[in-house]
């Protein structure tokens, strides 16, 4: 299962629904995108020590994605498709997507717009 960022966040802060999940799955991952968007918001955070504390103790726990070249070509051709279906999503989140269209895992995503891309499943939490 891959993880969005405000999955991600949601995790880290506690949120007891998102953990119930990660604790059924095999499988957890990161897609290096929603690492460097966390990344970028800790820096931002008042909570910036407690963050890089948790991320330092507990990213071993998952699997980061990279982007590959095979990402890249998955990726130009969902944006183009939903450009074409006049259903485009945000940059990273195409990004996040052509990851998970990879490696053939859901996406842990609250966010809807991973409903118009094709060949992933989207859970809720």
């Amino acid at each position: 299962m891959i993880l969005d960022t405000n999955t991600l966040s949601a995790f880290v802060d506690g949120d007891a629904a998102v953990g119930e999940i990660l604790g059924k799955q095999a499988r957890a991952c990161i897609p290096v995108i929603v690492l460097g968007e966390f990344q970028y918001g800790i820096a931002q955070s008042r909570h910036r020590a407690a963050y890089e504390g948790w991320l330092a103790s507990h990213l071993g726990q998952f699997d980061i994605l990279s982007v590959t070249e095979e990402t890249a070509a998955t990726y130009a051709g969902l944006r183009v498709a939903l450009k074409h279906n006049g259903t485009p999503i945000p940059a990273n989140d195409a990004w996040i997507a052509a990851i998970a269209i990879q490696h053939r895992l859901p996406v842990l995503s609250r966010d809807r717009h991973f409903d118009a891309v094709p060949d992933i499943q989207r859970r809720d939490w």
